[in-house]
């Protein structure tokens, strides 16, 4: 009789093992599943996936990298100087995305003196920058207005930003969001954004 009961006692404790074992793994299976679909959820409404096209933002991002973008940055914030930030010029929805550094922010004056930028009357010091051969709407000051932010690329000798005419300073508005992860490529390696600060 008492081994019978021992026998029924050892099977009672196994399924209570068991059961506990299939709960553990359906709750870690739920918590991935949550996690997944919170993230797609995510990136499908507040995220954005682009390329770089071109090389106005070398040394630092390159032709062909793609980048992620947060909308939700800027829903709680306001840019800051060393963001880089992802627009569509003057709003034109017909266009690329424009991958820009702020460099200005509203209050700042902005102004180019032979080939360097100087910041409120402070240059900006960066070894990897080389001399701006335009400086644009920039060659005089410029004091950014409420809710205007100054873009340039990190080659300051490639493409359009807002020393050009036309594009000029950015409008809160228009900015879609701030470029928060890299991936790699052949001379770059992935990783977090650092925001506000330049690499």
């Amino acid at each position: 009789m008492g081994r019978r009961r021992d026998g029924l006692n050892f099977r009672r404790r196994k399924t209570q093992v068991n059961t506990s074992r299939v709960s553990e793994i359906f709750g870690y299976a739920f918590g991935i599943v949550a996690a997944i679909g919170l993230a797609l959820f995510l990136v499908s409404n507040w995220g954005i996936k682009t390329s770089i096209i071109g090389s106005s933002m070398e040394p630092y991002l390159y032709n062909g990298q793609t980048i992620y973008i947060s909308k939700l940055s800027y829903l709680i914030s306001k840019p800051r100087s060393g963001d880089i930030i992802v627009f569509l010029p003057n709003g034109n929805k017909n266009t690329h995305y424009y991958i820009k550094r702020v460099v200005g922010v509203p209050g700042d004056v902005i102004e180019f003196r032979n080939g360097r930028l100087y910041v409120n009357d402070v240059e900006e010091v960066d070894p990897k920058i080389d001399k701006a051969q335009d400086a644009g709407i920039a060659e005089n000051p410029i004091t950014l207005g409420v809710d205007e932010y100054f873009v340039l690329g990190d080659n300051r000798n490639s493409g359009e930003d807002s020393r050009s005419g036309n594009i000029g300073p950015v409008k809160f508005d228009l900015i879609e969001g701030r470029a928060w992860f890299k991936t790699t490529c052949e001379d770059s390696i992935a990783g977090v954004i650092p925001r506000g600060k330049k690499k």
